[in-house]
């Protein structure tokens, strides 16, 4: 593969994650994109959209029909999510290392509104961690003990030099709780997701077959 078609193997590796998310677990619905208490999803891994494109499809927020034209010209399901062309994404993405530090951006607005029940969920991939503004958005959630926001880092053993430890003890550092869990069991992915973790941001680390 060449060019953003590489990005396949991305897609695959959430396909089963962001399932779960929008199955089971986020509040949001076609019919609830504009409501302020509302859930929020970003999508940080936005270089690989292709299965977020086929849940929102199965979920109704746009015709199944637009999949077939999925990086056309005219098509608005472009190689990374648009936020102005696509109901019910939250951010533009695919630029690597922005989701998470925008995730702690939401949950705090969200925090300042006093919109207790709306949590924000961010998608991050395992190699993503790598970029620095990661790691301050990390501690800052942390310290702040920001715990309407939960963080799925989808482990495909691409990263740049592996975390000893393990991914779970890089954000446990900072006062987070941690699951890690089997990405392709979708039972163990809802119980992580919704275990309740008072006072503490939550990561949950799902882990699939190696990108190579």
């Amino acid at each position: 593969m060449t060019g953003d078609e590489k990005h396949e193997p991305s897609a695959t590796s959430t396909l089963d994650v962001l399932w779960v998310l929008y199955d089971r677990v986020l509040r949001i619905d076609p019919d609830t994109v504009g409501d302020p208490a509302r859930d929020r999803f970003l999508l940080s891994k936005g270089h690989g959209p292709a299965a977020y494109y086929a849940v929102l499809a199965a979920k109704g927020f746009f015709p199944p029909s637009w999949l077939d034209d999925f990086g056309s010209y005219d098509s608005p399901l472009g190689y990374h999510p648009d936020r102005t062309r696509l109901p019910g994404v939250e951010i533009s993405s695919g630029s690597l290392g922005h989701g998470l530090p925008l995730g702690v951006g939401v949950a705090l607005g969200l925090r300042a509104q006093g919109l207790a029940d709306a949590r924000t969920y961010v998608l991050v991939g395992d190699a993503e961690l790598d970029e620095g503004s990661n790691h301050e958005a990390i501690a800052y959630a942390g310290a702040t003990g920001l715990d309407s926001l939960t963080v799925l880092v989808v482990d495909n053993r691409s990263a740049t030099h592996g975390w000893p430890g393990g991914i779970g003890a890089r954000f446990a550092a900072h006062g987070w709780s941690s699951a890690t869990v089997d990405g392709r069991d979708h039972r163990a992915i809802e119980s992580a997701l919704t275990t309740p973790l008072p006072g503490r941001p939550h990561v949950v680390v799902a882990t699939v077959e190696s990108k190579s």
